[in-house]
């Protein structure tokens, strides 16, 4: 049946080509050698009682919204085979394994096996504030207290729709690229660990982090702007482990800022898109002044800096592109079992300064284990420590040896094993584990859980070559020198024996997630990013071995094998929280009815404050909607000027009685230097949960009119 399908879908794409209408060939017709869309859907989940994802504190609890979070969806078609790839940049922490499953079996059920495994790419951002509890495995809910289905749910759906928009929108038109550096917005934040690499090595590069920013344009036949997207590696941690609104971080800021100057209407099927997506971000960071000190007196301005210096940087290389992309679409996937993997040595001495393997040893190999994370991934990044004074970056074995002396992390470990369930992953049962994955101490063998592993050992690997570009998708935060190292030996065997110089891109954090990749140096010295390098000292050259042979498979047309199925644990996820019971309002209140008003009157520069008697946003998650819109009077009528996307807004949700159920939505607004003289208010959209009947009813509240002068 889906021969069949696939047959027809063939079919219709050849008579869609038939029936495109001739023109005067202008310039942008004359390059229109793809088909290209661009869709963009609403992810933001739930505003209230989440704990997030990225510092994994189980008191960063989602409050509110301060920029929502979005799946923005880019789909090439070539125009004589009708290859396609999809590439989707989400406002995520992590784009888990879970969520590509579900995204498939979405895609397939619409599309048949037009949209599979192998040309669809998804890649999270990396914010560190966007509600948890979407993963399927344990290490990575276990701070959200388990999986939250309607987060997972709005994710799926959100990533889905956003690739049916791009699908619906694809119109002939062509691709631009340029690329350049970016000075002045990141630092290394693991400067010790990346030192510890080859001083040859790192003599090559200019800085100890990659600067370059790489950028695509999508155009229709007639040279309209469709899309963008942008690839440079920065952690989005402007936003600090104390925030609780929810936030895009500066990539997305930077996203908003270009959709903004484009007029991208989000509620449109057909609009302007504009992705700043990740690369090898590992040991990136925007806080330039070390630590978690960014740009600014607080994480506001941190964000806003790092995001305007990579929107007016892209939109520097948007303006004066004119490369264009030229070639065919192929593709390579595979999945892998990295807990098992031999490599050969020609890959664990492989730097940025050595040739491309070509014959391969067969003594020699070394080996990836099961996966287990070290002491020094509990104490956290510089710039998102967890400030557990047990913890601290470079505990290596030999300082804390498993079968000697007493401290207060063995000690800690100890009391595991009163909760069985965690018990199983205690790396002080797994003697063995420490010699294969030495230096690391093992604070936990997430790879011995049970009876699932508490995090996933099949992983994807996966390559796209549109024309001269290569995406290349790592499961994991790639450090600096690592991503250096995968690039290069990708390049290497692509412009073997070509005449094309290619660009090599590595998308980071895509199709499933896994910890980081340091360097075997780089682990050597324990900090954060080697702790959390899940399977030994020699997880990078199994990435550089894979990749390599899946780029010679790409090359010569040879079919790749799709490897090991992943386990999908859909159904079996569990939940420690409880949804919302009911929703009140104080006795002789009433829903959207104002607590605190605004003002009479404000200046340009002034927050503008009210609060409402509200229910719980769990009752309503306003996707591709808005919990508040600022209103300016214009001719009698009240037109929408702001929502709870946009910049200077902020909703915050605030519980009053957990007991009775009673909460207030504040809603602030910070007028912008544009902003006309006038009349205004502010509207909020609520819903409550009726406690006798479990109804959800919606209403609105008022603010009083306002001036502002």
């Amino acid at each position: 049946m889906l021969r069949g399908f696939r047959k027809f879908l063939c079919l219709l794409c050849a008579i869609s080509l038939l029936a495109i209408p001739t023109r005067n060939v202008t310039y942008a017709e004359d390059n229109a050698n793809f088909y290209v869309g661009t869709g963009i859907y609403d992810i933001t989940g739930p505003a209230a009682e989440v704990v997030m994802m990225g510092y994994a504190s189980n008191e960063q609890i989602t409050e509110g919204i301060h920029l929502r979070l979005r799946s923005r969806a880019f789909i090439v078609a070539d125009n004589t085979n009708n290859k396609r790839t999809v590439f989707v940049s989400a406002d995520l922490g992590q784009l888990f394994q879970g969520v590509k499953q579900g995204v498939m079996r979405k895609l397939q059920e619409t599309y048949g096996d037009l949209y599979r495994d192998e040309n669809v790419m998804l890649s999270a951002t990396h914010t560190h504030c966007g509600p948890a509890g979407h993963s399927h495995y344990a290490l990575y809910n276990i701070s959200a207290y388990g999986y939250i289905e309607e987060n997972y749910d709005c994710i799926v759906d959100g990533v889905y729709n956003s690739i049916v928009r791009a699908h619906n929108n694809l119109e002939p038109g062509y691709i631009e690229i340029n690329s350049s550096t970016l000075n002045g917005t990141s630092i290394n934040r693991s400067i010790v660990a990346y030192n510890n690499n080859d001083e040859d090595e790192r003599n090559i590069f200019t800085d100890d982090i990659d600067r370059d920013m790489v950028m695509l344009n999508f155009k229709n036949s007639n040279g309209d702007l469709l899309g963008i997207i942008n690839w440079f590696p920065i952690h989005p941690t402007s936003m600090g482990n104390t925030n609780h609104y929810i936030s895009s971080d500066n990539k997305g800021y930077a996203s908003y800022l270009y959709e903004k100057t484009m007029g991208t209407d989000y509620m449109a099927d057909k609009t302007f898109v504009a992705a700043f997506a990740q690369s090898d971000c590992g040991d990136v960071s925007p806080n330039i002044h070390g630590g978690e000190q960014g740009y600014g007196d607080n994480d506001f301005e941190s964000t806003k800096f790092a995001g305007e210096q990579q929107y007016l940087k892209g939109l520097e290389l948007s303006n004066s592109a004119n490369t264009i992309v030229s070639g065919d679409i192929e593709y390579r996937h595979k999945y892998i079992d990295f807990s098992n993997i031999s490599v050969a040595p020609e890959y664990t001495s492989y730097k940025c300064n050595s040739e491309l393997p070509t014959e391969i040893t067969e003594a020699d190999h070394k080996l990836t284990y099961d996966a287990a994370i070290g002491y020094s991934f509990a104490c956290g990044a510089e710039d998102g420590p967890s400030n557990i004074d047990m913890f601290h970056e470079g505990m290596t074995a030999d300082d804390y040896p498993i079968d000697e002396g007493c401290n207060l992390v063995k000690t800690a470990q100890h009391f595991l094993n009163i909760i069985p369930e965690i018990n199983t992953v205690n790396g002080l049962k797994y003697p063995e584990l420490w010699e294969q994955h030495y230096p690391k101490p093992i604070l936990f063998a997430t790879g011995k859980g049970e009876p699932y592993p508490w995090t996933p050992e099949i992983l994807p690997i996966q390559i796209m070559k549109i024309g001269q570009i290569v995406l290349v998708a790592v499961p994991a935060e790639f450090t600096s020198m690592s991503g250096r190292r995968l690039k290069r030996i990708v390049k290497q065997s692509m412009d073997k024996d070509s005449d094309i110089d290619h660009t090599v891109v590595l998308a980071g954090l895509s199709n499933a997630y896994s910890g980081y990749v340091a360097t075997q140096e780089e682990y050597d010295v324990q900090h954060y990013e080697g702790a959390s390098t899940h399977f030994g000292k020699w997880t990078l050259p199994s990435y550089l071995q894979e990749f390599h042979k899946i780029t010679e498979d790409m090359k010569n047309n040879v079919a790749t094998e799709p490897g090991p199925t992943p386990r999908d644990l859909k159904d079996e996820q569990m939940c420690f929280q409880t949804g919302v019971v009911l929703d009140n309002v104080p006795i002789g209140k009433d829903f959207g009815e104002v607590e605190e008003d605004v003002n009479s009157s404000y200046n340009i520069g002034d927050n503008v404050s009210v609060s409402f008697w509200t229910g719980h946003p769990k009752n309503d998650l306003k996707t591709q909607s808005t919990y508040l819109e600022v209103q300016k009077r214009v001719d009698n009528q009240w037109v929408t000027i702001a929502n709870d996307w946009d910049w200077e807004t902020k909703y915050r949700w605030i519980r009053k009685d957990p007991v009775w159920g009673s909460s207030l939505g504040k809603v602030e607004w910070i007028i912008p230097k544009d902003t006309m003289p006038g009349t205004y208010r502010i509207l909020h959209h609520g819903a409550y949960k009726n406690g006798w009947t479990g109804d959800i009813i919606h209403f609105d509240g008022l603010s009083s009119e306002f001036q502002i002068n």
